[in-house]
């Protein structure tokens, strides 16, 4: 992936510290491979993740670090091996530019569980040594579907539609149960509903509950924190997917399985607490995924486009990123961050 041909001086934003303070950062990309694919970017959503990486809140952060990994834009160069894509083409990079792609899952396209580790968008390690700040394209965007609204497919999106068809919750007039309602819940709603689900949100704030209902369509919202809302809804939900991150009690949530229902958890929370009969005398299972592989990838695009399912955004200027990492980390956007890469960094 690139801002200018290969080789090029490149602009983008960095954090050099802890702070995770974001300021311009000059720096020049390896050469084109041969199964590589280069692109102009025009946009790119802000995920969690970017906070994480440049406040270095796992340990890892190679600073400095260009964060940035639901990137969207237009190809400008192909390698001498890559047939798939011609210049000109709409494309996306998600949270991975690279695999093995000879192991049992790259072969089954589950590339993003790679048996030899998958080569992350930003820092990560090239097959030349170098951190990575930036990927190669893998998946191609409907030329209907609006760029800036694809960006938050690349992660957020299949986050949670790659579990959503594992487990098989498409199945119209099951119920579904979404916990948390950011980036990756309001997409799971959405699905919910192009799937002919009956979609419960639960949320600790109220004051989500007129945009889960009016604006995405959900059947019916729940505060997390009152106990009687809680306990009349036990049994009733076939699937529930966690895409809460701070720590929260899993056994209310739990209960709220029919037999067999199945619980997926996308989130991140540092603990999970509950009580293993909940688990045993409703033959209930918890599961857990990550985002998902190319071929996931592409058909969720070709479905969103199909059913006009797009993300709900908020455009910014580059230079607001830092307000925007700041609001974000305070769960202060409906429901995405989505920057204009193409008219605001120059």
């Amino acid at each position: 992936m690139n801002t200018q041909s290969t080789n090029e001086e490149c602009l983008g934003w960095a954090a050099r510290d802890e702070s995770g303070h974001l300021s311009p950062y000059k720096f020049s990309r390896r050469a084109l491979g041969c199964d590589d694919v280069s692109l102009k970017i025009t946009h790119c959503g802000v995920c969690y993740g970017d906070v994480s990486c440049t406040r270095n809140k796992r340990g890892h952060a190679k600073y400095p670090v260009v964060p940035g990994h639901e990137i969207v834009g237009i190809v400008k160069e192909v390698g001498s091996n890559v047939h798939r894509f011609k210049i000109g083409d709409h494309v996306g990079v998600g949270t991975y530019v690279d695999s093995c792609r000879e192991c049992e899952y790259c072969n089954d396209k589950l590339e993003v569980y790679c048996s030899k580790g998958i080569t992350y968008t930003f820092n990560g390690i090239d097959v030349d040594g170098t951190v990575t700040k930036g990927g190669y394209s893998s998946h191609m965007i409907p030329d209907n579907y609006p760029l800036a609204l694809a960006a938050p497919l690349l992660c957020a999106g299949i986050t949670v539609y790659s579990p959503m068809m594992r487990h098989k919750m498409n199945q119209p007039g099951k119920s579904l149960g979404v916990i948390g309602l950011g980036g990756l819940g309001h997409m799971a709603v959405k699905f919910g509903k192009a799937f002919g689900l009956n979609v419960t949100v639960f949320s600790t704030s109220i004051s989500k509950k007129e945009e889960a209902l009016n604006l995405l369509g959900a059947d019916r919202f729940a505060v997390s924190s009152d106990q009687q809302q809680m306990k009349a809804l036990e049994k009733s939900m076939d699937f529930i997917i966690d895409t809460a991150s701070g720590n929260h009690p899993f056994d209310p949530y739990v209960s709220m399985l029919k037999i067999a229902g199945i619980l997926v958890l996308v989130g991140a929370p540092s603990e999970l607490k509950l009580t293993p009969l909940n688990l045993i005398i409703g033959m209930r299972t918890i599961s857990g995924s990550g985002v998902g592989g190319t071929k996931e990838i592409q058909e969720m695009l070709d479905f969103c486009a199909t059913h006009k399912i797009y993300p709900e955004i908020e455009t910014i200027p580059i230079q607001y990123i830092n307000e925007a990492l700041e609001r974000l980390s305070k769960g202060d956007v409906k429901y995405r961050f989505v920057i204009d890469i193409e008219n605001s960094l120059k």
